[in-house]
């Protein structure tokens, strides 16, 4: 999905031969957990409660960079569509927009991931803020001399979405490093909620602002990711990866296909990166339609914006209520309930009248989706070693965006060829078997397990070529 919605935010296929002679888990340990040589033992909860993460010096730092940016993207996120929609009419046209960034994002981002496991992920994420700030501050200067062509609203969002892919192998990483893991449940939600937020006081924001001056929104895009990179280089502890793994690496190619060996080794992990590939595609496109038919049924830039920050509203009630929610409820049940939350939110859009009760649409859909990506994000990181964070976080993140940018282009056809109602529901039936699906795989068993009791697993080490020819010999 997009960021704000995302679900990561992945024929079973066999997990390799030297997997194949390793004795099963231990006793109460999911067999979703391919099994492999090194792991530890079961990670128990912790003895003692950890520090707050508000307490967390850097937490706080990186949290409050990344919410002045975030909220200058939500201004210059709905000032896009709302510059192609007002200006040309199509919908078709403002969904180009969001593809040409999440074509960049999907594009790099793999690469990202690599480069994250082997250089300074302070230096990614203190350098691509900077190319982004670029890449809409030149939109700002276009817009304010009266031209928005196309050509160069695509190029831009492009080149933000190729340093935004960089910039999201390390993310995880690096979150990793400053907060410990029993809390991720707890950050993942706070960030989400920071970002809902973010979007509840942008969007309004940035549709008034547009109203006024068109520029405006993409100039104060430009100057918060300034904010970001400042969050980031104020971080004291070390972020990685340590020198002694950087040389490790024999070439980006090989990292590559190493993340991605390690998802297909993990069946949960493997499920959500090719099954939320056509969830997110769908999610992208519903959040065009979602502004288009508030259009359709009369709202203006203002009411657009407005409605946007009640679904909102959903998305910071599911991060402020998710901790807890996770702590009583089995995270599978999380899970197969977003699915059918989505589904509903996207047929009450299609046909509910007034733009305030289509806003509490979406409502319903963020307060069941933002817990959800929280329990993924921290089975996630129970599973996934330090070294490999970078390369399998963006490997996972790959196989969940890889089809995003087909849905704002299949939104804005469907849109201008039957309408925005009848185009949601569409997306609402193309749902319909992906919830279908969640609920008969048995790679999501690994939810029905405490968080606490999920064990990090190690790839089995592949023979060089010295051993493989001795073997022959």
């Amino acid at each position: 999905m997009s960021e704000r919605a995302r679900v990561p935010p992945t024929g079973p296929a066999a997990p390799g031969p030297a997997a194949a002679a390793v004795p099963d888990p231990p006793a109460g340990q999911s067999s979703d957990i391919p099994p492999g040589p090194g792991r530890p033992p079961a990670v128990l909860a912790p003895r003692g409660k950890p520090p707050g993460l508000w307490s967390n010096r850097d937490y706080l730092g990186l949290w409050t960079g990344d919410a002045v940016s975030s909220l200058g993207t939500s201004m210059s996120a709905i000032s896009y569509p709302l510059l192609i929609l007002f200006v040309t009419g199509s919908v078709a046209r403002a969904g180009l927009i969001t593809a040409a960034s999440l074509v960049g994002s999907v594009a790099t981002m793999l690469w990202g991931g690599a480069l994250a496991d082997r250089v300074s992920r302070r230096a990614i994420l203190v350098v691509c803020p900077l190319v982004q700030a670029a890449a809409v501050g030149v939109v700002a200067v276009w817009v304010a001399r009266g031209h928005s062509p196309i050509g160069l609203l695509v190029a831009a969002a492009l080149v933000g979405g190729l340093a935004a892919g960089i910039r999201s192998g390390a993310r995880v990483p690096a979150l990793r490093r400053i907060v410990p893991k029993e809390q991720m449940a707890a950050a993942s939600s706070q960030i989400q909620g920071r970002d809902m937020a973010a979007e509840f006081f942008g969007n309004p924001l940035g549709a008034l602002l547009f109203t006024t001056a068109r520029w405006v929104p993409f100039g104060a895009d430009a100057a918060s990711f300034l904010f970001s990179c400042c969050g980031v280089a104020l971080i004291r502890r070390p972020l990685g990866p340590e020198a002694a793994r950087a040389v490790e690496h024999q070439s980006m190619l090989a990292d590559v296909l190493e993340g991605l060996r390690y998802v297909r080794a993990v069946p949960f992990l493997r499920f959500i990166a090719t099954w939320a590939p056509i969830v997110n595609m769908i999610a992208t496109g519903y959040f065009l339609l979602f502004i288009a038919v508030l259009k359709y049924r009369g709202a203006g830039p203002m009411t657009i914006g407005l409605t946007d920050s009640i679904a909102l509203v959903g998305g910071i009630t599911g991060a402020v209520l998710g901790p807890a929610l996770l702590k009583r409820v089995r995270a599978k049940l999380v899970f197969l309930s977003g699915g059918w939350a989505f589904v509903v939110g996207c047929v009450l859009t299609a046909i509910l009248p007034v733009p305030w009760e289509i806003g509490c649409s979406v409502f319903l859909v963020m307060l069941v989706l933002v817990p959800l990506n929280a329990a993924l994000d921290s089975y996630e990181v129970r599973l996934v070693p330090d070294q490999y964070s970078g390369r399998v976080s963006a490997a996972v993140f790959f196989g969940a965006q890889c089809l995003q940018w087909v849905g704002p282009l299949l939104a804005g056809v469907l849109a201008d060829e039957i309408g925005p109602p009848d185009a949601a529901l569409v997306f609402a039936a193309a749902l319909v078997p992906l919830a279908l699906m969640a609920h008969r795989t048995s790679a999501l068993n690994i939810l029905d397990l405490p968080v606490d009791q999920v064990q990090e697993y190690r790839l089995p080490e592949r023979p060089c070529r010295a051993e493989v020819a001795g073997r022959v010999g």
